[in-house]
């Protein structure tokens, strides 16, 4: 398994309670999170209102070392 400092989404790090961005219901937890380079992308699902967003954090540093590709 190849190591990365990517944000892992532990229980501690994922968001909590985010407010829906249509009527403003906090959300308990997202429903998928994607980690990608540099970013972490978050979908919401408010079951208020049935709205989908998703939320994109951006790291200030790219988080992602690339392995080599040939030896």
């Amino acid at each position: 398994m190849m190591k990365s400092n990517i944000a892992q989404a532990r229980s501690g790090s994922v968001p909590r309670n985010n407010p829906c961005a249509q009527c403003g219901v906090p959300i308990p937890r997202p429903d998928w999170i994607e980690p990608g380079e540099g970013r972490m992308s978050y979908l919401w699902t408010c079951h208020a209102c049935n709205y989908r967003f998703e939320a994109v954090a951006i790291f200030d540093e790219v988080a992602v070392e690339h392995p080599p590709i040939a030896a």
